[in-house]
C-alpha cells in the first residue's frame, strides 16, 4: 500500500514525496481510514512508529477554510519538546496549502502566546497548562474545535496533567472527533475513554512491550554509580560506532551528577537535559544533539517520548526505569527508519526487580555481557548508595502531670518520732553519754 491509496489530497501527497515517504507505516495504514470516517480513535503505538503523521494527515485532509480566529484542530501533548516536534511536522506537511498553525507551552511569556492566538489559528498544538491559561484569560476560544488529538496521554497523566485535561474536556464542544494515542492503556486512560469518547475504534500498531527487531539489546552487571561512570567512559572511548548516544538516568539529580563526572573525563561533546533546565537551554541542547555538535546527551524520561532525533546509534540505560514500559520508549529512540540500533543497560543489584518486570513485559531476556578486563571497579559509594544505619534514639518516659511528687509529707505521728530520735542523738554527742531518766528505787516514794 502507498499513500496514494489512502484518499489524500494532492498537496499532502506532494509534501510526503518531498519528505521521502512513499509507504505508510502500520499505524498510519490502520488509523487513516478510520479517522477520516469521523469515528473516535484510540491508537496504541510506541515511539518511532510514525503515529504523529498518522493523526496529522487526517486532520489536514479534512480541515476547511474558515474566517474564524478560533482553531478547528486542537492537539495536546505533554512536553514543550513535543510541541516543537509536532509543529515541525505540521509545517512540512502543510507546505503546499495555506494554513495557520501555532504552538503554545509553559516557560514563555504569556504576551507572546496571546498575540499568536489573537491573530487566529486553524491548528493549535499545546501543553495542557498553557492552553488553560489562555482560555481562562479569555484570549482563546475553543468553540470551533472539531477535532481533538491527545498524544502520549499516558505520559501526560504521569506528569500530573489529569486535572487540566479533564477541565479542557469540559470546555470543548460536545460534537467533535477525538483521536487519542498512547503507548499503554492504563485504568486512567480507560476511564477517560469511557467518559468522553463515543465508541472509539482501537487501533494497535504493535503489542505493548514488543521491542523493535532492529535493536540489539545487551546489559552489564555493575556494583555502583562510580563503576557505571568508569564503564561508560570506557565504552565511549573504545567504541567508535557510538556516534550519537542517548543516555538515560533515573533522576534529574543523577543526570547532573553524571554530567559533571563525564565532563571532567571527556571535556567536550556532552549535554544534559531535564525539566529543571531552562526552556532555551533545553532547545539549544537538543539542537546541538541533532546537528552532531553534542554527541552524547544525558536525559531523564521526560524526553523519552518528546525527542525526535534521527540516527541515534546507541541508547544507554545508565539507570533502569522503574516502569517497564518506559524501557521500551527509551530504546525506541534508536533503530529507526529501518536502521540498526543498539541498547545497553547498566544493572546494579537494586535494578534486578526492574529488570525482571522489563523482561516479563518483552517476553525475552536481555543478554548479559562480561565486564571489560581493563574496567576499574570502584568501591567508592555515593551518599545514596551508602547503607542507612538506623540507631535507636533513647526516649524519656512522659511525665504524668496529674501525678503528685515522689515523696509525701510525713504524718504527724511519724514526724514526732523522728524529731525525738534526733534530739536524743544530739544530746548524746554533746555530753558523751546517754541521757536517761533516773531509775526509781523500790520502796521509795
Amino acid at each position: 500500500m502507498n499513500f496514494s491509496d489512502l484518499n489524500l489530497t494532492t498537496p499532502l501527497l506532494n509534501a510526503l514525496v518531498d519528505l521521502g515517504f512513499n509507504t505508510p507505516t502500520s499505524i498510519q495504514q490502520k488509523v487513516l481510514p478510520v479517522a477520516m470516517s469521523g469515528r473516535d480513535v484510540v491508537g496504541i503505538a510506541q515511539t518511532g512508529t510514525g503515529k504523529t503523521i498518522a493523526y496529522l494527515l487526517p486532520c489536514l485532509r479534512q480541515i476547511k477554510f474558515s474566517k474564524e480566529k478560533s482553531p478547528q484542530v486542537l492537539i495536546l501533548v505533554p512536553t514543550r519538546e513535543l510541541v516543537v516536534q509536532v509543529l515541525e511536522e505540521l509545517e512540512k506537511l502543510s507546505k503546499y496549502f495555506n494554513i495557520r498553525i501555532g504552538g503554545v507551552y509553559g516557560g514563555v511569556k504569556m504576551a507572546r502566546h496571546t498575540a499568536l492566538v489573537r491573530d487566529g489559528l486553524d491548528v493549535i498544538v499545546a501543553t495542557p497548562g498553557r492552553l488553560l491559561d489562555l482560555v481562562l484569560h479569555g484570549t482563546l476560544k475553543l468553540k470551533a474545535v472539531k477535532k481533538l488529538v491527545i498524544d502520549e496521554v499516558d505520559e501526560m497523566l504521569n506528569l500530573g496533567f489529569r486535572h487540566q485535561l479533564l477541565s479542557i474536556f469540559d470546555l470543548l464542544p460536545e460534537k467533535r472527533q477525538n483521536l487519542m494515542f498512547s503507548a499503554t492503556i492504563t485504568p486512567e486512560v480507560e476511564q477517560i475513554m469511557d467518559t468522553y469518547f463515543a465508541a472509539p475504534a482501537r487501533v494497535e500498531a504493535s503489542p505493548t512491550g514488543t521491542p523493535l527487531e532492529n535493536i540489539k539489546q545487551e546489559s552489564y552487571r555493575v556494583p555502583n554509580f562510580n563503576t557505571k561512570v568508569n564503564l561508560l567512559e570506557l565504552l565511549i572511548k573504545e567504541n567508535k560506532e557510538m556516534s550519537k548516544v542517548l543516555i538515560f538516568s533515573a533522576t534529574k539529580a543523577l543526570a547532573n551528577q553524571l554530567f559533571e563526572e563525564l565532563e571532567k573525563r571527556i571535556p567536550k561533546g556532552f549535554g544534559v537535559i531535564h525539566s529543571n533546565k531552562a526552556q532555551s537551554t533545553r532547545f539549544n541542547t537538543v539542537k546541538q544533539f541533532r546537528s552532531g555538535e553534542c554527541k552524547y546527551l544525558i536525559a531523564t524520561d521526560i524526553i523519552a517520548r518528546g525527542l525526535d532525533v534521527a540516527e541515534v546509534s546507541h541508547v544507554i540505560n545508565f539507570d533502569l526505569p522503574s516502569t517497564p514500559e518506559n524501557y521500551i520508549h527509551r530504546i525506541g529512540r534508536t533503530g529507526r527508519a529501518d536502521k540498526n540500533g543498539e541498547a545497553i543497560a547498566f544493572i546494579t543489584s537494586a535494578d534486578l526487580k526492574y529488570l525482571k518486570e522489563i523482561e516479563s513485559l518483552m517476553k525475552m531476556s536481555i543478554p548479559v555481557k562480561e565486564l571489560p578486563e581493563n574496567l576499574i571497579l570502584s568501591d567508592v559509594l555515593t551518599e545514596d548508595e551508602k547503607p542507612v544505619i538506623i540507631m535507636k534514639t533513647p526516649t524519656t518516659p512522659p511525665v504524668d502531670k496529674d501525678r503528685g511528687a515522689a515523696f509525701h509529707k510525713r504524718s504527724a505521728k511519724n514526724s514526732k518520732i523522728k524529731l525525738e530520735k534526733r534530739y536524743i542523738r544530739e544530746r548524746k554527742e554533746k555530753y558523751k553519754k546517754p541521757i536517761t531518766r533516773g531509775q526509781k528505787v523500790k520502796g521509795k516514794r
